[in-house]
């Protein structure tokens, strides 16, 4: 609470997140590669780009190890989509990690309960004191994990807007400055991207449907915005270790089917069944509701934070440790912000499990067209080197 009250400056917050590192594993992969990338988002509606950025990294020579977390609230967890998958196996240790990496440059999963075992402490602390969103607290939980794996460059993707952790870019700023800053001063290349979380990236929100928009995007035929932040996040990767990438060196991994192939040749290592990728059958929930726009106008406001409480309300979320994912339930956003529509034209499409009339009802009402709108930037600024 005194953390949280009177804040800690930079030195007091790299000894508590040096501190909490060391209180459990360290995996250290990167000694064993020359080069070894990370990545970490701080969470959103829709936010599938881990699954896209690992294969193309891979694809283009970096091998990637992220270690993934369950859904928080409003966002979605990548371990949560990664359910979607038949067979998948998530669970790492290090030696896992390792095989894994070297078979096909890519290691993503749920680590041992023996990284950071100092973070969960404090952070059940945390939530019983209300003193979660304290900023120090947060950097220190979220590098003492991150850190653990040993890559030897972190791209960070620090979200801004309704849906975001902290929704002011001021806020957003301060939190990649730290991130970024601690990061480096524990000898790992660092940077961050703003990146805007005003309205669902991409086209598809819900497990599974996600899983559907990746596999989309690595076929060359996805929305643009989740291809955009992809490529930008990998290039900053890149810049941190020196290589020598391009933004259409990326793409054409994506369109020459490169990056699919990695995906794949992942997937199956870490239990995957073959089968899945000739034909993938996702599950999408039987109920599909279509929001229309009550007006003629421009598509001004999307409560996007509201959204992803809906899909959780509606299944899309564990109410229990232990408890079953609905991976079917989702949204599709076939709008975006700015854009001009007709009355009765088509904003998203909602998939329940049941129908619902009093929470479509309310998915309606987190869209709002107005008489004019700016449509926001994907990125919002970045911090580098």
């Amino acid at each position: 609470m005194g953390a949280a009250i009177r804040e800690l400056d930079e030195e007091q917050t790299l000894a508590l997140t040096r501190a909490m590192l060391e209180s459990g594993e360290r995996w250290q992969l990167g000694r064993a590669l020359p080069a070894l990338g990370d990545k970490h988002s701080t969470g959103g509606v829709g936010d599938k780009t881990s699954l896209l950025l690992a294969p193309l990294a891979a694809a283009a020579g970096l091998p990637m190890a992220m270690l993934t977390g369950r859904g928080l609230g409003h966002t979605g967890g990548t371990a949560d989509k990664l359910e979607a998958i038949p067979g998948f196996a998530q669970d790492l240790s290090r030696e896992r990690a390792l095989e894994l990496l070297a078979d096909c440059g890519i290691a993503l999963g749920v680590a041992t309960a023996g990284i950071a075992p100092a973070d969960r402490k404090l952070y059940a602390l945390r939530d019983r004191t209300a003193t979660v969103d304290s900023l120090p607290l947060m950097v220190a939980s979220i590098l003492s994990k991150k850190l653990a794996t040993g890559a030897t460059a972190i791209v960070f993707d620090v979200k801004v807007g309704d849906a975001a952790f902290l929704p002011e870019l001021d806020d957003a700023l301060e939190l990649a400055a730290r991130l970024v800053g601690i990061t480096r001063d524990l000898g790992v290349a660092a940077s961050a991207l703003l990146s805007d979380m005003n309205q669902p990236l991409g086209e598809w929100v819900g497990h599974a449907a996600e899983v559907r928009e990746v596999l989309d995007c690595l076929e060359g035929r996805g929305p643009r915005e989740t291809v955009e932040l992809t490529v930008a996040l990998a290039l900053e990767l890149a810049q941190s270790l020196g290589l020598d990438w391009s933004e259409e060196s990326l793409r054409g991994l994506l369109g020459s089917g490169a990056a699919r192939e990695r995906f794949v040749r992942w997937a199956v290592a870490q239990g995957a069944e073959p089968a899945f990728f000739d034909a993938p059958e996702l599950p999408l929930a039987p109920v599909e509701r279509v929001i229309e726009a009550p007006r003629a106008g421009v598509v001004a406001r999307v409560e996007t934070r509201r959204l992803g409480l809906l899909l959780a309300e509606a299944g899309a979320s564990r109410r229990a440790i232990g408890a079953d994912l609905d991976l079917g339930v989702a949204l599709r956003y076939t709008t975006r912000l700015g854009r001009r529509v007709e009355a009765g034209e088509e904003l998203a499409r909602v998939y329940l499990r049941r129908d619902d009339s009093a929470l479509t009802a309310r998915f309606a009402s987190c869209f709002q067209v107005g008489d004019s709108a700016l449509a926001p930037p994907l990125l919002h600024g970045r911090l580098g080197g």
